[in-house]
């Protein structure tokens, strides 16, 4: 077995195993999606209509998120209980799986129905796995940190978001330059199975870590709750739904943005899916810079000034994105995407620490993935499919700029009434703790 690291490098420690989490996650996310957008309705959905087969492989993405609430209820109910080590090593194992099975799955054409059939299978299985890895890698990092660096080392690990979609878009960028023929037998595999070395690393590095200190010491003063899940809700419902609904601004925002825009791209602007990734991947560098920076600031100011200013800041920055996006201009397009990810990265570098902070230790593993994971399905899971129901049904981008802006309105007031500070219920009885 790993000998675990010594404590005084555990900090950074768990920070680079979330960090390392993140952006495998959001590599698979960013994988799958532009995949979905582009290959998946010829390789795994040939037989419908191409809008239609469109709509349906950019579902097949979705149907990973509604998965999630059944990993956030069983993880985070483990995590509770166990511990988040041991949670964060199974997770990342399922999530490698899953990831490298669809890389050898055969298409349509080998065995039919069978193909889209399996590839939802396996969609979900990623998607149980998702449901409790961003909610414990937050966490071990959180309870990690000091008082006073949480916001900081909070912001490194979200800055994996970026990476993993920065990597998962340059892959894809280079697979797409292969003949089409190769392309669709063997070459979109490529980047599902080099997940497998990302998963390798990851796992050595989550190895060598020590439990959280926080839920060490809950679990050595007995404390650990014996239904988290059932406690949780009736102690902290109300956040629960709030951190809920404080998850779907951004979530929709950064979806659009990666995902849909290779669509829009295509049909609206008449840009290949590299030349649309040529706009994307320098603007998402600001994610990679910012998030940190603004990480640092919360640890001064506090996380919910800069959560509630990056919410504000998304109602109107969909508008600003898509009115440069169209002028065709290459500098403007990549200002827009910067614009878009600078706003949506004052509001996502702060989850980590807001969200876990207003749930007690006990029950925070629980709360958060609950509330995260549901509102990953309201943010992220459909967003695709909407904006480009939204788009043929208008022809236009208004009310797809609509939509984004008022998911961010709704981030904005969750976030008025969601507070770190406010006290918990002691409904949580005593009679409920774990034996033991």
């Amino acid at each position: 077995m790993t000998a675990p690291a010594p404590p005084h490098s555990q900090p950074a420690r768990a920070t680079f195993a979330g960090w390392l989490g993140t952006a495998i996650e959001y590599y698979d996310f960013a994988i799958y999606g532009s995949a979905a957008s582009v290959l998946f309705t010829r390789i795994f959905f040939p037989a419908a209509d191409p809008v239609v087969g469109t709509l349906v492989s950019l579902s097949s993405f979705g149907v990973g998120y509604v998965a999630r609430p059944l990993g956030g209820l069983l993880f985070g109910h483990l995590g509770d209980r166990v511990g988040r080590k041991s949670i964060l090593v199974i997770t990342l194992t399922m999530m490698g799986l899953s990831t490298v099975l669809i890389g050898l799955l055969p298409g349509y054409s080998a065995i039919g129905i069978a193909a889209p059939i399996l590839l939802v299978i396996l969609r979900i299985v990623q998607g149980i796995s998702l449901g409790g890895e961003y909610s414990g890698a937050a966490l071990m990092t959180v309870e990690h940190a000091g008082r006073g660096r949480r916001g900081f080392f909070s912001g490194l690990m979200n800055t994996g978001t970026a990476a993993g979609m920065i990597l998962a878009n340059v892959i894809f960028l280079l697979i797409t330059r292969l003949p089409e023929d190769q392309l669709l037998s063997w070459g979109w595999r490529i980047p599902f199975l080099f997940s497998a070395l990302l998963v390798g690393v990851g796992l050595l590095i989550r190895l060598t870590l020590r439990e959280s200190p926080e839920f060490a010491e809950v679990k050595d003063e007995g404390e650990v709750r014996k239904l988290p899940l059932l406690e949780v809700l009736q102690a902290c419902g109300g956040r629960v739904l709030l951190v809920t609904l404080g998850t779907v601004g951004a979530g929709i925002v950064f979806t659009m943005a990666t995902v849909f825009s290779l669509t829009y791209g295509k049909s609206e602007l008449g840009l290949s899916t590299s030349g649309m990734l040529g706009v994307l991947l320098p603007a998402a560098l600001v994610i990679m810079v910012v998030i940190p920076v603004y990480g640092r600031l919360s640890d001064r100011i506090g996380e919910r000034p800069l959560f509630l200013a990056g919410a504000a800041s998304m109602i109107g920055l969909p508008f600003v994105w898509f009115a440069l996006l169209n002028t065709g201009n290459y500098g403007l397009m990549v200002l827009g995407f910067a614009l878009l990810f600078a706003g949506y990265s004052a509001n996502y570098a702060v989850f980590p620490v807001f969200f876990s902070q207003v749930f007690p230790i006990s029950l925070r593993f629980s709360g958060m993935s609950i509330g995260f994971t549901v509102g990953t399905i309201a943010g992220n899971a459909f967003a695709p499919t909407i904006g480009a129901a939204l788009l043929d049904s208008t022809g236009g981008w208004v009310l797809i700029a609509v939509y984004m802006a008022g998911a961010a309105l709704i981030s904005l007031v969750a976030g008025c009434f969601l507070r770190e500070d406010a006290p918990v219920r002691e409904s949580i009885a005593r009679p409920e703790v774990a034996a033991g």
